[in-house]
C-alpha cells in the first residue's frame, strides 16, 4: 500500500524559504512521476512541481519557476520542495502524489499524502 507522509511545512514570512519534504513507502516507484500540489479555499488544486522518480524530466508552474526547485532522493524514497522567494500567494496546503508514468494534472494522480500547510505572511 503506498504511503505518502509530507513534513516541513509551517509559516513564514515573505521573502522567506521552507522546504517540504515527502517520503514515500509501500512500492517500488520506478516509472512513477511524483507531483507537489497546493490548494487555497474555493480555489482547485494546482500542481507546483512534477519530478520522475529518475530525476531526469521536472517540471514547474509558471507562478513559482525560479524560486521552487523540487529533488529527489531514491535511496530514502523522498521527494523534496525547496521554496525560496516565497510570496504570499504560496499560501495553500500543499500535497506530494505519485502515479505511474508522466503526469502533471491532479486528476491524473492517484495515491496523495496529508497534506502539509504553508502560510506566507507580510
Amino acid at each position: 500500500q503506498v504511503q505518502l507522509l509530507e513534513s516541513g511545512g509551517g509559516s513564514v514570512q515573505a521573502g522567506g524559504s521552507l522546504r517540504l519534504s515527502c517520503a514515500a513507502s509501500g512500492h517500488t516507484f520506478n516509472n512513477y512521476v511524483m507531483g507537489w500540489f497546493r490548494q487555497v479555499p474555493g480555489k482547485e488544486r494546482e500542481v507546483v512541481a512534477t519530478i520522475t522518480w529518475g530525476g531526469l524530466r521536472t517540471s514547474y508552474a509558471d507562478s513559482v519557476k525560479g524560486r521552487f526547485t523540487i529533488s529527489r532522493d531514491n535511496a530514502k524514497n523522498t521527494v523534496y520542495l525547496q521554496m525560496n522567494s516565497l510570496k504570499l500567494e504560496d499560501t495553500g496546503v500543499y500535497y506530494c502524489a505519485t502515479t505511474f508514468g508522466w503526469e502533471v494534472h491532479p486528476s491524473k494522480y492517484d495515491y496523495w499524502g496529508q497534506g502539509t500547510q504553508v502560510t506566507v505572511s507580510s
